[in-house]
């Protein structure tokens, strides 16, 4: 897996917007802008211990959405069979080198599973 913020990151990728706008704020700023509590709590006027506990609640927050929800499993679960696919295409595409027709059939399958990845 993932490390601890990397995680947290993606996580708030899919969950930040049924985070509250303070929770939102306080996770982009310790965790995507590289803050400290106490450069967060002077930015909210509040201490270091609350900007603390807002953190804590917000990330566990998103650990429950993804608990209920799961869409970063998903969403990881869905890549992996994208990569496998495309795994296939290319020894298929390798194995029928000569035949252009099938080439062509493979590649715009190919360029059909990566607009279904996004």
């Amino acid at each position: 897996m993932v490390d601890k913020i990397t995680e947290i990151n993606l996580l708030y990728d899919f969950y930040s917007q049924l985070l509250t706008d303070k929770q939102q704020e306080v996770i982009r700023l310790y965790h995507g802008e590289n803050f400290s509590l106490s450069e967060i709590g002077d930015e909210f006027s509040i201490s270091r211990q609350g900007v603390y506990d807002s953190l804590k609640n917000a990330e566990k927050a998103l650990s429950e959405y993804e608990v209920k929800l799961g869409l970063l499993k998903k969403f990881a679960q869905t890549s992996d069979l994208v990569e496998n696919a495309n795994e296939e295409i290319d020894d298929l595409l390798r194995l029928h080198e000569g035949n252009g027709e099938v080439c062509d059939k493979l590649n715009n399958l190919k360029e059909i599973i990566n607009k279904l990845n996004g």
